[in-house]
């Protein structure tokens, strides 16, 4: 079978592999679509500290049932699913509380572990979501969406609240989705108007370009000089986090999306002054993925306006080099082992 393999930064390969061998309690899937997560990007770039190389990258997919053992879920040969691609060890103390998501020893596939830009995985039953009848390319969305809605879950956000999110690539986008389906008043800033256009397409309250715009004054305009009550970080910039901690209100809830690769000195006595809860969120329940096919599911959000382009497998070297070069305009691409899409 053929597979994508990254061999060094900046560069991409077709190699064939052995077909995998399920194991006890493992199924065997054909991929279909596969999501271009800015980690993969990362590791493309060589800005990714947790890949080594050659990896096969990918963890936000879709497939088809090939073999699958008998199972309490109810699935079988020809079922659509996504996974969930968090590999977590088990036994650490945060295994051991139910903080699978925050495993000492996360394996994240195409990160730590080769990942889904493959024709056919193996992966354990117990990781298999049903589709519910959404389509392949929608399930390929909904790991990036849970990610986004895993981290809104940390904290309360209830309807009518004012929230700002720091940032319009997908991962703020999908928070921005979430963010309105909870009936939040929400307000989006960003360097790239192209982003931002992106965000007023999906419903922002607000829009602000951070570099024309006044972003205090904005935002005391929006929420009446009273400040977010839901601040999200999605950028990892240690500017867009102490925006957050700034323009959030006395009693907020502050978001960690953005995994942050600067150091950011601030004095901490404004989170006393201000009361702040501070959430850092790192990947998803396996829940967080199944409430969410549930609202695709019901017509709650629109995944496939997030798709700007779909690639075929042969020409996925194309999608990396677009993704490092974005200037805004692209949001999710995929990744097709689809025929239709060759």
């Amino acid at each position: 079978m053929k597979a994508i393999q990254i061999t060094n930064p900046y560069e991409i390969r077709i190699i064939e592999k052995e077909p995998p061998v399920p194991g006890e309690n493992e199924a065997l899937l054909q991929v279909l679509y596969c999501g271009v997560c800015g980690a993969d990007v990362a590791s493309y770039t060589g800005n990714q500290p947790f890949t080594t190389y050659p990896r096969i990258p990918g963890h936000e997919f879709s497939a088809k049932i090939v073999s699958v053992p008998g199972n309490g879920k109810g699935l079988k040969a020809g079922d659509t699913v996504t996974c969930n691609p968090y590999f977590n060890c088990g036994v650490c103390y945060a295994c051991r509380r139910g903080l699978v998501n925050a495993c000492h020893d996360n394996r994240t596939m195409g990160v730590q572990r080769d990942g889904s830009f493959q024709e056919y995985i193996a992966m354990p039953v117990e990781r298999l979501i049903p589709g519910k009848g959404l389509s392949a390319k929608e399930l390929a969305l909904i790991e990036p969406f849970s990610i986004s809605a895993h981290a809104l879950s940390r904290a309360a956000v209830n309807p009518g609240d004012n929230l700002l999110i720091m940032g319009a690539g997908p991962i703020g986008l999908f928070a921005l989705m979430k963010a309105k389906a909870m009936g939040a008043r929400v307000a989006v800033a960003d360097l790239l108007d192209n982003r931002l256009a992106l965000a007023k397409s999906y419903g922002a309250d607000l829009t602000i370009n951070n570099k024309t715009d006044d972003l205090h004054e904005k935002c005391r305009a929006f929420t009446n000089g009273c400040g977010f009550d839901v601040c999200v970080e999605a950028c990892g910039a240690p500017e867009t986090f102490l925006a957050c901690i700034n323009e959030a209100a006395h009693g907020a809830n502050v978001i960690l999306i953005g995994n942050g690769k600067r150091e950011t000195s601030f004095v901490h006595s404004v989170l006393l002054k201000k009361e702040l809860n501070v959430f850092g969120s790192r990947n998803a329940f396996t829940k967080d993925f199944e409430t969410l096919i549930d609202l695709v599911a019901a017509g709650g959000a629109d995944v496939l306006g997030m798709v700007s382009g779909v690639y075929p497998a042969a020409k996925a070297a194309e999608a990396f080099e677009a993704l490092a070069h974005n200037d805004g305009t692209l949001a999710k691409l995929l990744i097709s082992f689809s025929e239709e899409d060759a």
